[in-house]
């Protein structure tokens, strides 16, 4: 199913789609022609987030497709007793659906656990991957510290709908925004049920089940001011597959604050890994 829409500044087809397996319906966004871009957005947030960033990435030679997680738009299907697996298989559905291979995934914050995942079972759909402003899921040797669990109050206040809008906002200033930014474009757009059923999801599927993300190239994507990211694990762990690269004025939110150098990160790696294809062909 398709619906379009005009993008006025760009002038980019903007197409509103939904793929489903079983009982699941995915929504999602396209727009653009071109090798596949795909971004996963972060905890209980949707495709919305980066309606800046795809038409960027479009006017660059891409297709961008932007899943709605389960509970958040056209996006339905079971919510209770979901791990990682589940999501990235929804993401599956959608790339299948589009008859896609060889994507550059975009995991944001929470979408880099899906998105490693979705590298892990199905290899064949991914090609590289993005991790923007994303949380390893491990720690650095000698840390006690728990993985996922910096700003946790912080990050659960911002999408607490239940709390005083002036507490959300502190807790966005806290967790999510870089000085002298506005966090008030995020105080809408959460979901408390998706929020919960990838909470749970996070907590129960052992990490090693995605850590790795494959074998693909993968650019680390961080922000310089991200107060909730320990900065500098993944090439430690995972070698000279892996691509550093730092965003300058930009916290954990990234996307809306510096939409323009985060397209343009994206984008270089997406060529530097379509580049590093045709020559192996």
């Amino acid at each position: 199913m398709h619906t379009t829409a005009s993008d006025a500044n760009t002038h980019t087809a903007r197409e509103h789609c939904v793929a489903g397996h079983g009982d699941v319906r995915i929504g999602y966004v396209r727009e653009g022609d071109g090798p596949t871009i795909v971004i996963l957005p972060s905890l209980a947030r949707g495709s919305a987030d980066y309606d800046d960033v795809a038409p960027l990435l479009a006017a660059r030679g891409f297709r961008v497709i932007r899943p709605d997680p389960r509970g958040i738009g056209e996006s339905t299907g079971p919510m209770n007793g979901l791990n990682l697996h589940h999501f990235a298989a929804d993401v599956a559905a959608v790339l299948d659906h589009e008859q896609c291979t060889g994507t550059v995934v975009v995991g944001h914050a929470w979408g880099s656990q899906p998105a490693r995942m979705l590298a892990m079972d199905r290899p064949d759909l991914v090609s590289g991957l993005v991790m923007a402003a994303a949380s390893a899921g491990k720690m650095p040797p000698g840390s006690n510290e728990k993985p996922y669990s910096r700003l946790r109050d912080a990050i659960d206040g911002a999408g607490n709908l239940d709390l005083p809008d002036e507490v959300r906002m502190e807790c966005l200033r806290q967790a999510f925004f870089a000085p002298g930014h506005d966090p008030s474009s995020w105080m809408t757009g959460w979901s408390t049920s998706t929020h919960h059923a990838q909470s749970h999801a996070r907590n129960i599927t052992p990490i090693d089940e995605y850590f790795a993300g494959g074998t693909v190239p993968i650019l680390d994507l961080q922000a310089e001011h991200d107060a909730v990211v320990i900065p500098n694990i993944f090439k430690p762990m995972l070698g000279e597959r892996v691509t550093e690269s730092v965003i300058a004025d930009a916290a954990h939110a990234l996307a809306p604050e510096q939409p323009e150098a985060f397209a343009e990160a994206i984008a270089s790696f997406a060529h530097s890994v379509l580049e590093s294809e045709s020559r192996t062909q």
